[in-house]
């Protein structure tokens, strides 16, 4: 996986982040943005019973790619793994964690904000980089002044990215985008409104032209 990791960021350019209240709803959001064409699929680890939901969607999603954010220290990122997990989302740079997942061949995306950080995050071996919270530093704006310098880390915006603004990272710099609450709305997921959360997440395929 951590190979092909770059060429898989660049044919699917988009991360669907489920921060999942129960596990059935949980499963509900992944299909969803699965039944869009939507391919990567992040599972936060302080969602409901994140082991169990991870488990069931690798095998039911069998065309997706499963993995796992929010993770802070090394034994969840080991439970991670063991559960199944295909890449890991830190929202800080750990160089324990770093080198952890890179042994075991695992993509980890540490989570940084600064310059510094974003390099510290590079050297310590992430083949790419989480940009959080971008929209605090001027969104796809920000993303444009670090690939000046920074253009050989591959940097993965989230935090203020947006169905209509995705395709502005893109074409800033950014190498993919990760959206949360813009493709699953708090009142569509309580209405279990599944269908306009799928046309949410075909929205977003036409808008960033990923086929």
């Amino acid at each position: 996986m951590a190979d092909d990791w770059l060429s898989i960021l660049q044919k699917n350019r988009a991360f669907a982040v489920i921060r999942a209240p129960s596990l059935e709803i949980g499963r509900q959001m992944a299909l969803a943005v699965a039944a869009s064409g939507m391919r990567l699929i992040e599972i936060t680890w302080n969602s409901d019973k994140a082991v169990d939901l991870i488990t069931k969607l690798r095998c039911e999603l069998p065309d997706c790619i499963i993995g796992t954010g929010t993770v802070l220290n090394l034994q969840d990122l080991h439970s991670c793994i063991d559960c199944g997990a295909q890449y890991i989302f830190t929202p800080h740079v750990d160089p324990e964690l770093i080198h952890a997942a890179v042994a075991q061949n695992i993509p980890i995306i540490p989570g940084a904000l600064t310059p510094t950080e974003i390099v510290t995050a590079w050297n310590f071996g992430a083949p790419s980089v989480k940009v959080f919270p971008v929209q605090s530093l001027g969104g796809a704006n920000y993303i444009k002044s670090l690939t000046g310098p920074l253009g050989h880390i591959p940097l993965i915006p989230t935090g203020g990215v947006t169905i209509d603004n995705a395709n502005q990272f893109l074409s800033a710099g950014a190498i993919a985008v990760g959206l949360s609450s813009e493709l699953f709305p708090k009142a569509l997921v309580e209405a279990r409104n599944w269908e306009l959360i799928t046309q949410n997440a075909k929205n977003l395929i036409q808008n960033i032209d990923i086929t």
